[in-house]
Formats: C-alpha cells, structure tokens, sequence
C-alpha cells in the first residue's frame, strides 16, 4: 500500500492487486484494516481508529482506493459516488485490439452472484444494467495494447465484461476470456487517475496512481 494523497477527512491509496478492500469470506486482511494500522501508528491514536469503506476495486485490480477518516467524509463521499461526481480513468492492457481505437461501448450487464461473473447484452433484457463506458487506446508495446477508460456507469466487473464481449479481454483476466493468467494472478487493470470536489473543502482533488512495477507496464509507462 502506498498513500498518495492524504489530509484530516479521506486517505488515498494505490492499491496492489492481490489486496483486497473490504473484509469477505477469504478471512484474508482488507486493506481498510492495513490503512487503520497506518492512522493508528502515524498518529499514535489509544483505541479504535475510523476508516469508512467509499468504494471497491477488485481483487486482481491495482490503482486508487479513497477512504474516508471521518463519518462526515464517508456520507458524503458516499453521496458524491451515487451522483457520479467522481471522475475515474482506468488503464487496461489488452493483446487484441478492438474494431475502433476510440469508442463508446453501451451493454445491459447482469450478475450472477453464484459465479462472480457479469454477462453483457447488446439489447435490454429482465434485470439488466445499462452499462457505459468510453474507451480509447493510448499505447502499445510488441505484443500488447494500452487502452484508457472512463466509465459512466460503475456496474459489477464493468470494465472486464464489456471489453470481453467486444473481444477483447484484458491481459491475465481468465474469467473473462483471457488465454492464459498473468504469474502474480492480478489483470493489468489499474485504476489509474482519479478526479472529485472535496467532500469538506470543496477543493478539486485529483490523483494518479502509479503503475504497477512490472515490466509489461513499463513498456507503456
């Protein structure tokens, strides 16, 4: 975990794939848990320290995690996601490229909660989502392409099912049509920039996480 931008109300994070955000069935330590160390030791605090959840990554997924130090800050960061006043780019590697180099892709995704597994559908069907995000390709390497995203919606493993249903999943994700994992078992998908008003300050924030040490991701870098 590295702090990438911190003050009295939320706390930044570059997060390494493999590391989970909140606690689950896993039993695996949650980041929240290594972010309260963090606050506990740094500020030498006797007894519990707040540290409010604002938003998720996936596991295999790098990049930025806000959390909240105060409840205020939690409610209305809170707030600022459900509006979609948070402006996030994410970074995803992919070997194929699609049809177009820039593109707005717009499915209905629906989640399986059994599996973990969202399934994309170019028409509406019961219980769907409508998904959307913008896409762009910003790089390549020899065997490999870098795309940049913005997503408009933020729906279940949004970016990973739509960039599979158009052909073109994003390196080591398995799950969703890669042909073989990367070693760490993370996908090169990273949460790369992150953009918001200041929940108490009401200043601009705006944040980019560096990419993860890796030398695939050098080559774009």
């Amino acid at each position: 975990m590295t702090v990438l931008y911190e003050d009295n109300h939320i706390i930044i994070v570059n997060k390494a794939s493999g590391e989970i955000v909140q606690g689950d069935k896993t039993g695996d330590k949650p980041l929240s848990d290594i972010v309260k160390e963090y606050l506990k030791k740094k500020y030498n605090k006797p007894g519990n320290v707040f540290c409010g959840v604002t938003h998720r990554l996936d596991r295999p997924t790098s990049g930025i995690v806000v959390f909240a130090k105060t409840s205020k800050a939690l409610s209305r960061m809170n707030e600022l996601f459900k509006k979609d006043e948070v402006d996030k780019t994410y970074w995803a590697i992919v070997k194929k490229l699609p049809e177009k180099q820039e593109a707005t892709l717009i499915h209905y995704l629906i989640k399986n909660e059994r599996t973990n597994k969202s399934t994309a559908y170019d028409i509406e069907k019961p219980n769907t989502k409508k998904s959307i995000l913008h896409y762009k390709l910003v790089g390549k390497s020899q065997n490999y392409y870098l795309l940049e995203v913005n997503l408009e919606t933020g729906r279940h493993h949004q970016i990973r099912c739509q960039l599979s249903k158009i052909g073109s999943p994003i390196k080591g994700d398995l799950k969703y049509g890669a042909e073989r994992s990367n070693p760490d078992g993370s996908i090169s998908l990273h949460a790369r920039r992150i953009s918001f008003i200041h929940p108490v300050s009401k200043e601009k924030i705006e944040v980019v996480a560096p990419t993860p040490e890796d030398n695939l991701w050098h080559e774009f870098v």
